[in-house]
């Protein structure tokens, strides 16, 4: 009897320790279910961060500086530096909650988010963020520093069309305002989960809407407000440092896959599509340009070659993983003859003073980008989209998304750049626009000869 006392009494012991430990099962078996980051996508994102930042800085610094007159290139790089770096303080602040963070009202959810994530808040190493495969996920933080460069990038090429005149304090207001109420909300409507043009299937894979065409609208909107350069169109004003330029377009060339293949998210086939169709589209596109400039009676030239590629990187940035390689090529090739027309001939007739043609190429090439977007998403021309496709469906939504943000960009860029405006009255003096933004913003010159 003793001895069966104390078995029952063991087997009682064991029986409440193991109902005990249950909840902690449960726990563990939930936390072994959830997802977690894989190393390699992990690294790949991380990489393709750094690749955006290059774009930046030195990329698009170099490619705009070498494109203006000698006593303005350390003032537009300058310009360019701090505009991204003042863009990457603001998203941690707030631009990313309102891109990416917590629901809205049901009324502003479409538009923007709520500022549940301001400042980060909630956010840890073991946070993650979803990719486009169920189930697969990537550290939050990874997430926002790669969204973070591209709002970087951004702001800093609408600066193109405002060179060798905007002060620099002008240049740090509109890019505060610009931000918040333009690029935040076109992000969120594009790519999270609930925006207007998410939840209406536009195809936008790295940008076309978001960054190009948001830019390129911004920049006409911005240098008609501003007025033309002293000297437009009556003296010369050529390219500095073609060389300069041509080494940024490189860089801007090899930071761009960064830019589109790591919008896939994670390391995989669309990544490797985006990857190829980066270099075909604007291989395509640099070729183009130099025919094209040799059946209008022009020189092959440098500048059209750079210009070329930068048009097919734009363009093809929509399509990136929504396109078959051939598809992209043509892509590549339209959107730069249509740039090019943009450019050489449209922009001299208007008379605007677009500095560096950020409305030509970005502008143009994103809407042709955007719209082709739709065209070589279909199977039957190599693309992803599946055997259904609805081509004048699709193309339906993509008008209405870039429609939507032309008319959103042009009025929140008017906002923006008047309120800049109002408080550091937008342009240097005539005195100083001669004298050069180097020394007259800067105190410093590019060149010591």
């Amino acid at each position: 009897m003793k001895l069966y006392n104390k078995l029952a009494t063991g087997f009682g012991a064991l029986a409440v320790t193991a109902l005990t430990a249950m909840p902690a099962w449960a726990q563990d078996a939930a936390a072994a279910a959830a997802p977690v980051p894989d190393k390699g996508d992990t690294a790949w994102m991380m990489v393709s961060t750094v690749l955006v930042l290059a774009m930046i800085l030195p990329g698009l610094a170099l490619f705009y500086g070498g494109l203006v007159r000698t006593k303005n290139m350390l003032s537009v790089m300058t310009q360019i530096g701090a505009a991204a770096a003042l863009a990457m303080i603001v998203w941690v602040c707030w631009g990313y909650s309102m891109a990416f963070g917590p629901d809205a009202s049901d009324g502003l959810k479409p538009f923007i988010s709520s500022f549940g994530k301001a400042f980060l808040s909630g956010i840890a190493p073991d946070s993650t963020a979803a990719t486009f495969t169920s189930g697969v996920v990537i550290p939050e933080y990874v997430f926002v520093c790669f969204q973070m460069t591209f709002a970087a990038i951004t702001v800093a090429l609408v600066l193109g069309s405002v060179v060798e005149r905007i002060k620099f304090s002008a240049v740090m207001i509109f890019a505060l305002i610009w931000l918040t109420i333009v690029y935040f909300p076109i992000a969120h409507m594009v790519w999270a989960a609930g925006g207007l043009f998410f939840d209406m299937g536009a195809l936008d894979f790295a940008g076309g809407t978001v960054v190009h065409i948001n830019a390129g609208v911004s920049a006409l909107v911005a240098c008609i407000i501003l007025g033309k350069r002293i000297g437009y169109m009556k003296d010369s004003m050529a390219p500095h440092s073609m060389t300069l330029t041509f080494v940024g377009t490189g860089l801007l060339w090899v930071g761009w896959f960064g830019f589109n293949a790591g919008s896939a998210l994670e390391a995989n086939g669309s990544a490797g599509l985006a990857m190829i169709n980066t270099f075909v589209a604007t291989a395509s596109a640099g070729l183009a340009w130099l025919v094209v400039e040799k059946l209008f009676g022009h020189k092959p030239s440098a500048l059209g070659f750079c210009s070329g590629i930068i048009a097919g990187l734009v363009a093809v940035t929509p399509a990136a993983g929504n396109s078959g390689p051939f598809g992209a090529i043509v892509l590549g090739a339209v959107a730069s003859l249509i740039c090019y027309i943009a450019v050489a001939k449209i922009k001299p007739m208007l008379g605007y003073d677009d500095s560096l043609d950020a409305f030509g190429i970005h502008g143009v090439g994103g809407i042709v980008g955007a719209i082709g977007t739709g065209i070589v998403y279909a199977p039957s021309l190599g693309g992803p989209g599946a055997a259904d496709y609805d081509m004048g469906a699709k193309l339906v939504v993509q008008v209405m998304a870039v429609g939507t943000t032309i008319i959103w960009a042009a009025i929140g860029t008017t906002i923006a750049i008047y309120i800049a405006k109002l408080v550091t009255g937008l342009r240097v003096s005539a005195e100083a626009e001669v004298e050069g933004l180097d020394l007259s913003e800067h105190g410093e010159r590019a060149y010591n000869y």
